[in-house]
């Protein structure tokens, strides 16, 4: 088991950066592949980006390459999600994700992951 909490988001300009944290409890947070999933209104939930335990291995939805970088700090149990050059269509509420499944990589379906964040708000203004 692993709860999840992020934090770090909010209303930035067009253009603008924002750094998205999630805090994970628990001794085996090391152990499991972390992804950011996000969800805009009327939409489904969207793949952003994942990382493997090590941190050795991302992927990231097209979207977002390029732009966002994903990286983890095990030590502190935190995965982050650096956001830059944000445009109005990355608006959603964003959520942090675990599994444990051994999915084959990388996991980019929101049904291969088994623990969930309450999302953060993030609203990118023109």
């Amino acid at each position: 088991q692993v709860q999840l909490v992020e934090s770090g988001g909010g209303l930035v300009q067009v253009g603008g950066s924002l750094r998205l944290s999630c805090a994970g409890s628990g001794r085996t947070f090391s152990m499991y592949t972390m992804g950011w999933f996000r969800q805009a209104p009327g939409r489904e939930r969207e793949f952003v980006a994942c990382i493997s335990w090590s941190g050795g291995s991302t992927n990231y939805a097209d979207s977002v390459k390029g732009r966002f970088t994903i990286s983890r700090v095990n030590a502190k149990n935190t995965v982050y999600l650096q956001m830059n050059s944000l445009k109005p269509e990355d608006t959603a509420v964003y959520y942090c994700a675990a599994t444990s499944r051994g999915s084959a990589w990388p996991p980019r379906s929101r049904y291969e992951y088994n623990f969930w964040g309450q999302g953060t708000q993030v609203t990118v203004s023109s």
